[in-house]
């Protein structure tokens, strides 16, 4: 894997105020990429504050491991083992105060904070969670990586490395109507029928194995893309949504979010594609209303069903000094609630 790979963190000052960080909070970062917004997590909080960071990615759980810093837990998960991974640490929230195990007499869990003496494995509860989604920019520089089409690469496009199978080898099985409706619903795609003809038609040739091929390929079937837009670039965003689960790992995290938290606790998420942020938006929006009632039923105010979610502010995008200095933000779409019932 390739190291030191520069990552500028989109949103990073608008995402951090909007979590709205305690001094003695504990809150989780669930896409640490390389930790710009866990290290500004981490200059807002206290010494009796807590950070978890989660990521697949075992370059970016690389660069948090070599972080030295006894308020910061790095885990080798994606967010979509958010109640797993708060279980096995064993944070928990208890009348507004962190319930320690030396204090109960209670065993703290190995992979606890070992170093303040851990945390009780009992009811879950943060101040805080931040989902910054997308790939990285190291992940599309690292051309070993082979989610972009401006390097001639093997064609992996896993988040997590270590696991799951690769591009290629999805490609050189996968049934044509399968491929044509992932293309169209993931990339948004209207030549989607002919490219996965195309990549039918080349596999029983020879295997699909570099991102070249698959760039060739499509370009021949793309009959007219946007200007300045490689031809290739929603089939690419496609496959990679849809063999990393993307869309429906954040679907099941968002409801975990909210159980996890405390009553005004921050929920922040930071989207890159229109899917992830319709997904989002519709979530938020669905967890304000509350239960819906019939239209005239006869019921009294104070008894109307209260959402679990208060939507705070409208969504926020990059601003123009940011886009300057950071192309990559352009499509980021950043949306915030906070816990409103009772946690």
């Amino acid at each position: 894997m390739s190291e030191g790979l520069a990552h500028t963190t989109v949103l990073l000052n608008e995402a951090v105020e909007a979590l709205a960080i305690k001094p003695d909070g504990i809150y989780v970062d669930g896409t640490f990429g390389r930790g710009g917004h866990s290290a500004l997590i981490l200059e807002r909080l206290g010494s009796n504050g807590r950070l978890i960071a989660l990521d697949k990615d075992p370059a970016a759980v690389a660069a948090g491991k070599a972080w030295r810093d006894a308020r910061f837990q790095m885990v080798h998960r994606g967010f979509a083992k958010l109640a797993e991974v708060l279980s096995e640490l064993g944070v928990a929230k208890v009348d507004g105060a962190t319930r320690r195990c030396e204090a109960s007499g209670a065993g703290a869990p190995s992979s606890t904070f070992s170093r303040t003496g851990g945390l009780c494995p009992t009811v879950l509860k943060v101040d805080g969670i931040l989902l910054d989604l997308g790939v990285s920019s190291p992940q599309l520089d690292d051309a070993a990586r082979g989610f972009s089409f401006r390097f001639d690469a093997p064609l992996d496009m896993r988040m997590d490395t270590s696991s799951g199978m690769t591009a290629a080898q999805w490609l050189a099985t996968v049934d044509e109507a399968l491929l044509a409706e992932v293309i169209r619903d993931y990339g948004e795609e209207r030549f989607a029928k002919q490219i996965a003809r195309a990549v039918v038609a080349a596999r029983a040739i020879e295997p699909i194995n570099t991102t070249r091929q698959l760039v060739e390929l499509v370009g021949k079937a793309v009959r007219t893309r946007e200007p300045g837009q490689n031809p290739a670039t929603r089939t690419f965003q496609a496959i990679r949504i849809y063999l990393n689960e993307e869309l429906e790992e954040l679907a099941r995290v968002l409801p975990e979010c909210v159980t996890h938290m405390q009553t005004g606790g921050r929920l922040v998420v930071i989207s890159f594609h229109s899917l992830e942020d319709r997904i989002v938006k519709h979530f938020m929006r669905d967890m304000a209303e509350g239960d819906k009632l019939p239209r005239n039923v006869p019921i009294r105010a104070s008894e109307v069903p209260r959402g679990r979610l208060k939507l705070v502010g409208k969504a926020v995008r990059a601003g123009e000094a940011e886009l300057q200095a950071n192309p990559r933000a352009r499509s980021a779409v950043m949306r915030v609630a906070e816990r409103s019932d009772v946690a």
